[in-house]
């Protein structure tokens, strides 16, 4: 986890308890997530370091992203602790994330422009279900100072599960930044369920990807672009 301190002059003093805080993949950062290409080649890497050689039964309970019964099934049928194999398959999985990224496979979205316009008026801060070093990487190799508190999941079974819907690193957020209310700026379901169950109000931005995306847990609102939050709240 970080705190990055904005080199912009004008944001808000300590007495302003108010905060905006972003998911990133499909909120700053183009696109619904990281490419499925990625974990499946991390698993790879993480069978070759361990010397694993598996049938294509096996590799299919372990292939995904998810830490689930067929994964650990998988591992079972290797011998192998799950929660060790899948903390290195994660690891590699960040690590290729990064190159990806470092490539230019996505970049931020035009409308990010207006950041610095709500930092003048709120704390920010950049919560994702991305792993911690993806979205470190993604703000300093995008120049985006900004924000104030920033945090992606760990990675490891435990990370796997603080994930959004689970509130836990909203909360820490919401901590960290001494706040007492303040938005989620998601473009999922589970963004809004994830805000609402940290107490604050949940946001959806609607991009191509989530544009008939329905909501099960009502958001306080519904935004075509970022730019739409300088006004509107």
């Amino acid at each position: 986890m970080s705190t990055h301190t904005p080199s912009d002059t004008g944001r808000p003093d300590s007495t302003d308890e108010r905060v905006v805080l972003f998911d990133m993949d499909g909120v700053i950062l183009e696109g619904h997530g990281t490419d499925a290409v990625v974990h499946d080649r991390a698993l790879d890497d993480a069978l070759e370091e361990r010397g694993l050689s598996v049938d294509a039964e096996t590799r299919s309970l372990l292939a995904g992203y998810e830490y689930d019964t067929d994964f650990a099934l998988g591992c079972k049928r290797l011998g192998v602790d799950p929660v060790a194999l899948f903390y290195l398959r994660e690891q590699y999985g960040a690590r290729r994330a990064i190159d990806r990224l470092a490539a230019g496979s996505r970049e931020l979205y035009p409308d990010v422009d207006v950041l610095p316009e709500l930092a003048e008026q709120y704390e920010l801060g950049l919560i994702s279900n991305n792993y911690d070093s993806v979205v470190e990487f993604v703000v300093d190799h995008h120049g985006v100072d900004v924000f104030s508190h920033v945090r992606g999941r760990d990675t490891g079974v435990r990370g796997f599960f603080r994930r959004k819907p689970d509130p836990h690193y909203l909360l820490d957020a919401v901590g960290a930044l001494a706040a007492t209310d303040g938005l989620y700026v998601g473009d999922r379901a589970t963004d809004v369920l994830a805000a609402t169950r940290a107490g604050l109000d949940g946001v959806l931005i609607r991009r191509s990807h989530n544009r008939d995306v329905s909501l099960p847990t009502a958001a306080v609102a519904e935004i075509e672009s970022l730019t739409e939050l300088v006004d509107r709240f």
